[in-house]
């Protein structure tokens, strides 16, 4: 039976690609216009078979709201995607970059392009929903004044050019996505190497140190660690984490040993390293 996966974006966005990645080509997506509408889909049973979200890139970092939206939900992360990504700036046929005034497309990809973007400052830049969204309202207006940074796939999709190829600021420039799906559906693997974690200690003096002590001392690698302050609290925090490891049994051995020094602890998902897969 065919999956159906909610994604931010929509037909040849990087989240369709990363999601036909983990998932095969042979997928139904869902679009979505934000974040938060593809963690509400992800949970419905009756509307989809779990959902994709982009959670950090190596140029402009985490986002900072995805790691907020995963732990109001009550969704598993199953798996991860690390997705090299290659962005261009594409116009309509024809369209010469000297005829540019204005350029579309998602924040976080114009954040990964803003040296270059930087250079041509005479140009007008417009935030929109999607990389290829933008792509898409480009070819869709005929506009031959106005150009989209987006990816390959959108510019074959649509038939633009690509103007000018490779425009992000770093050439090893990857966005990493979490598989996310509801917990009747959460099966950890064997081969699971890898687990997301979020925690809060009791902030009394140490308490983080000792618990990073107890983690290393499993002979576990944080591979990741974000603070988050508590709304309402006086300047407390919690913590995402990402852990690999040999065996899960080994994770969860530290688990049992962490537990005691802390004040929350919830297991987003045991999964298979996405960098090895």
């Amino acid at each position: 039976m065919q999956k159906r996966i909610a994604i931010q974006g929509y037909e040849g966005s990087f989240h369709q690609a990363a999601a036909r990645l983990f998932f095969g080509k042979a997928i139904e997506i869902i679009p979505c216009a934000g974040f938060r509408e593809v963690v509400k889909i992800a949970a419905v049973k009756n509307r989809s078979d779990g959902g994709v979200m982009a959670i950090e890139n190596s140029i402009a970092g985490s986002i900072l709201p995805n790691y907020n939206l995963l732990q109001k939900s009550k969704l598993k992360v199953t798996g991860e995607i690390y997705l090299h990504i290659k962005q261009h700036l594409l116009a309509n046929p024809g369209v010469r970059l000297e005829d540019i005034r204005e350029v579309h497309s998602h924040p976080m990809a114009i954040l990964q392009c803003i040296e270059y973007l930087e250079k041509n400052p005479q140009w007008k830049i417009l935030e929109t929903e999607d990389t290829a969204l933008s792509a898409k309202n480009i070819h869709q207006h005929h506009h031959q004044h106005a150009a989209a940074i987006a990816g390959k796939e959108a510019a074959d999709l649509y038939g633009l050019d690509i103007l000018v190829p490779d425009i992000h600021t770093a050439k090893t420039n990857y966005t990493r996505f979490l598989v996310l799906q509801r917990e009747e559906v959460y099966r950890p693997g064997q081969n699971a190497n890898k687990a997301s974690v979020n925690f809060q200690t009791d902030h009394t003096k140490g308490s983080l140190a000792k618990l990073l002590t107890k983690i290393a001392e499993g002979d576990i690698n944080l591979s990741k660690l974000q603070s988050f302050p508590i709304p309402g609290s006086d300047w407390k925090y919690n913590f995402h984490a990402d852990m690999e490891f040999d065996s899960p049994e080994k994770f969860h051995r530290v688990i049992e040993t962490i537990k005691p020094l802390t004040v929350e602890l919830t297991i987003y998902g045991i999964y298979k390293n996405g960098k090895n897969g």
